[in-house]
């Protein structure tokens, strides 16, 4: 069995990659997508073994092929009997990066959308990744570009400011009636794997700071506290010493 597999740099291609690996150990097994971390030319490795199958061995040959580059088309597939296709298009310049066309859906640098756009999963560092604004029907508001940072206006009504140069996608995020939905009864949320919740004030006072006393008997307290003695309501979470506070423009509760 002749089996060609594209795509050996993803996730799912270095698994495939790591399991023939470990049941085929006589042979060299190597993907053919590691260009991007030794800058070598890519080149194709073979692979071939037996697998004992009851009452049948199969005989394979796998063939790891790029398709960063022209190498694939050069393939032969006339003796391939299986394709597992394990590759996706990505880094696409039409959709993704400078060049990219303001519409909705294509992730640009700041620097490169129009002030006014909304605008959602937004960078922090660049290259690291959205990680603003990425929730059910949200979009910032991209306010000003100005020198090195863009300001934006967040969901929360704070403003803030965002290195130029890091990325964000046009558009709002779907599915913005995710709010309304009603669970509607305990099961659907079992099914969703979340257990009962048992309330402080039935436990003892070894278990919880509202436990004991019996009845329906008062916090006690000066707030409502977590089982392990913390304030459990408007407690400051922040770093008074975080230094991302001279990129805060205004807060959200600001007025």
């Amino acid at each position: 069995m002749n089996i060609l597999i594209t795509g050996t740099n993803g996730y799912i291609g270095t698994k495939f990659s790591e399991y023939v690996k470990k049941y085929n150990k006589n042979n060299r097994v190597s993907s053919a997508d590691n260009r991007a971390a030794t800058n070598a030319p890519v080149t194709a490795h073979n692979s071939s073994g037996s697998v004992n199958n009851g009452n049948r061995n199969i005989t394979y040959n796998v063939e790891y092929i790029s398709l960063r580059d022209d190498n694939w088309k050069n393939a032969d597939l006339s003796n391939t009997d299986v394709i597992l296709h394990t590759a996706a298009i990505v880094h696409r310049p039409d959709l993704n990066g400078p060049e990219a066309e303001v519409r909705v859906g294509n992730c640009l640098p700041l620097a490169n959308i129009p002030v006014g756009t909304q605008v959602h999963n937004i960078e922090l560092h660049p290259g690291k990744g959205g990680q603003l604004v990425r929730s059910a029907g949200m979009s910032a508001q991209l306010m000003a570009k100005e020198g090195k940072y863009a300001t934006l206006r967040l969901p929360s009504g704070e403003m803030r400011m965002v290195p130029i140069n890091c990325r964000a996608t046009v558009g709002v995020i779907g599915n913005g009636d995710h709010s309304l939905i009603n669970i509607g009864k305990a099961g659907r949320k079992r099914h969703m794997g979340i257990r009962p919740t048992v309330r402080g004030s039935v436990m003892n006072p070894n278990d919880h700071p509202h436990g004991g006393c019996g009845g329906k008997a008062p916090v006690g307290r000066k707030a409502p506290s977590t089982p392990w003695g913390k304030p459990a309501l408007g407690l400051k979470t922040r770093n008074k010493k975080a230094k991302s506070d001279k990129l805060i423009v205004r807060r959200r509760n600001q007025k």
